[in-house]
């Protein structure tokens, strides 16, 4: 591998698939104080400028609806010893805030998100690809507690949402960049086997 420091993970998968798990588990194994995690979620684009009631109606699921350039931008800032600020993104209002967090390089940079493989340019900035493989039905009853209970959705609007946006979405861009990513997990955090592999990999990079 050509870079050693920073090593730059990516962890994608459907939306509910288990990625944060997967994530969690990998810091725990790894240790918090080797990893930076930045979630593509954060780098949604701001729409401020339209009305709530437009907002709503945003297909979130599809790539233009993140400002990956950016995303890439503090990537490579970070691999060059750069410290970046990380946009901070509201789900219920469907804004970005004036406010950042800062974030310095560690000896591992953990990028999650559904749609990073599916981004060429950003996905060749990644060193281990890694896909969270879970059953759809499984991802669907996630989605609905996440966004019910984090996300200040209603049980219509998360369905309305999945139906229209995050199945096709899924099916046009999630599903077919698995075949780009070096180590697939099914079912997800569930699977200690294959975690236990991760977390040995890396160690051996570090």
């Amino acid at each position: 591998m050509s870079k050693k420091s920073p090593l730059i993970l990516g962890v994608a998968g459907g939306s509910g698939s288990g990625k944060t798990t997967v994530v969690n588990k990998i810091v725990e194994g790894i240790g918090r104080e080797k990893v930076l995690i930045i979630e593509h979620d954060s780098y949604y684009r701001d729409l401020s400028h339209l009305p709530f009631s437009e907002r709503k109606k945003h297909n979130f699921d599809h790539p233009t609806s993140l400002e990956t350039e950016l995303m890439i931008r503090h990537l490579d800032a970070l691999a060059n010893g750069y410290k970046i600020e990380i946009p901070v993104y509201d789900f219920v209002d469907h804004t970005r805030s004036e406010e950042t967090i800062s974030a310095s390089p560690k000896k591992i940079i953990l990028i999650d998100g559904i749609l990073i493989f599916s981004e060429p340019k950003l996905r060749e900035r990644i060193d281990i690809k890694i896909f969270v493989d879970t059953d759809d039905d499984v991802r669907l009853v996630r989605r609905l507690r996440r966004d019910i209970t984090e996300r200040g959705r209603d049980f219509d609007g998360v369905l309305d949402q999945y139906e229209k946006f995050v199945r096709p979405m899924h099916l046009e861009f999630v599903e077919p960049s698995k075949r780009y990513s070096d180590i697939i997990i099914p079912r997800g955090g569930e699977n200690t086997v294959a975690l236990e592999m991760v977390i040995a990999l890396i160690q051996g990079h570090l």
